[in-house]
């Protein structure tokens, strides 16, 4: 009886030590995060970007995110997971869900004509009696362009500060607060033929439908029909049914829905800072958000598009992906184009890239967003940077932070991210 207690006492020993031994071991998974985490650092001190953060998800979870260099480059304020910006184009996605939520709620449908939903009416002049649709506008083949009205004044500074000559040379022009409005009425400014700021200019001359152009103000104007048919603000309809069920707490879209001491400082280049600023058109680029919730934003995405999504049906998620436009739409199509282009085709207000890529990309003064997904591998990835892109430098030290999250999101994903 004492051999066999003897015994059985050094089996669970030995048992116990090889389980505090595989505790204190890493895992692979472990080393590469830490590993991608030192290239990141690395690839930092190359000084064209103050600060930015990187998620790598898939459907069920976020396998990495952090955030590198400076929120604040003065205060040495780290920049963090949980550090805020707003984040360009990449909010449009946002608008694209919304309008399928609308239609799955039987409030409007994505063929109807934009006028049978507005105050006011739309239309190219070139083609009078040709309905735009919500559909044209999502795909960006509504005819309708950006105008210098468009750059000009739409953006808006927090504060009643004078931005010196010299920022607003390398930025959009920012207009004081008081010249703020909402976004129908700005809508109605330059897109009806009565509005103040009207050009016949502002439309292509193809027929609606026919021809793919990406227009940032067709995208504020399909949230704003998203409003007439629902009855409420865009800002509203998002929250209640994206950004609240995710649980995106730290997101919003204005200065009122956040924390402003979370907020990132933006810079012009990295040694300029730019002054806090909204976007009259919120809906198309002004999203304030951060890297740990827009990985829970990128995850339901991935969910989906395989079918296990809990934000829209199945065959609303289908519609969202779906290639949209053919190729007589696109003429400057490349099927041997950049690998993460957000214009090769497009869902619904989702970019389709040549190299099988979903999602998009983002950019306004001060910042720079890439998201995307691969549909095989069930996996993808978010960055976002608080400064501005102005030469070769800083282009390199962008791509040279995207293609390191390539290359990690295969060794974080395991066998499957290299589908």
């Amino acid at each position: 009886m004492k051999k066999a207690t003897f015994l059985l006492f050094a089996i669970i020993t030995l048992f116990s030590c090889q389980q505090e031994a595989s505790k204190s071991e890493p895992s692979i998974v472990d080393l590469a995060r830490d590993s991608l985490s030192n290239k990141l650092t690395e690839i930092h001190e190359q000084g064209h970007i103050n600060g930015f953060a990187v998620a790598i998800v898939n459907e069920n979870e976020v396998l990495y995110q952090a955030g590198i260099g400076y929120s604040n480059l003065n205060a040495k304020a780290n920049y963090s997971e949980h550090t805020i910006q707003n984040i360009g184009s990449v909010s449009k996605t946002f608008i694209g869900l919304a309008l399928l939520k609308a239609q799955e709620l039987g409030k409007l449908n994505l063929d109807d004509p934009i006028n049978k939903h507005l105050p006011f009416q739309v239309y190219n002049p070139s083609y009078p009696e040709e309905e735009i649709t919500l559909r044209h506008l999502a795909t960006h083949s509504s005819t309708i362009l950006d105008t210098d009205y468009y750059d000009g004044k739409s953006y808006i500074l927090k504060e009643d500060i004078e931005v010196p000559d010299s920022i607003m040379a390398m930025a959009e022009t920012f207009n004081a607060p008081n010249t703020a409005m909402p976004l129908i009425s700005f809508l109605e400014k330059i897109l009806s033929a009565e509005g103040e700021w009207y050009e016949a200019e502002g439309f292509l001359k193809n027929k609606p439908g026919e021809i793919f152009e990406y227009t940032n103000i067709g995208a504020a104007l399909a949230a704003a029909v998203l409003e007439m048919a629902t009855g409420e603000s865009f800002n509203a309809f998002v929250t209640k049914h994206i950004l609240q069920p995710l649980n995106m707490s730290s997101s919003g879209w204005s200065f009122d829905d956040i924390d402003i001491s979370k907020h990132s400082t933006l810079y012009a280049r990295p040694d300029i800072e730019l002054p806090y600023y909204s976007l009259i058109t919120y809906p198309d680029g002004g999203l304030i958000t951060s890297i740990s919730d827009m990985a829970k934003y990128l995850s339901e995405l991935i969910k989906g598009y395989a079918g296990n999504g809990t934000l829209l049906s199945a065959a609303s998620y289908k519609e969202l992906f779906t290639a949209q436009l053919s190729a007589e739409n696109i003429p400057d199509q490349e099927e041997d184009g950049d690998a993460y282009d957000d214009e090769y085709n497009t869902g619904i207000f989702m970019g389709l890239t040549p190299k099988g890529y979903i999602g998009h990309t983002g950019g306004d003064p001060g910042i720079a967003t890439f998201m995307f997904f691969k549909p095989g591998s069930k996996t993808g990835k978010i960055m976002m940077i608080n400064t501005s892109v102005r030469n070769s430098g800083g282009v390199k030290e962008f791509y040279d932070i995207w293609y390191t999250l390539d290359e990690y999101e295969k060794k974080l994903n395991g066998p499957e991210g290299n589908n």
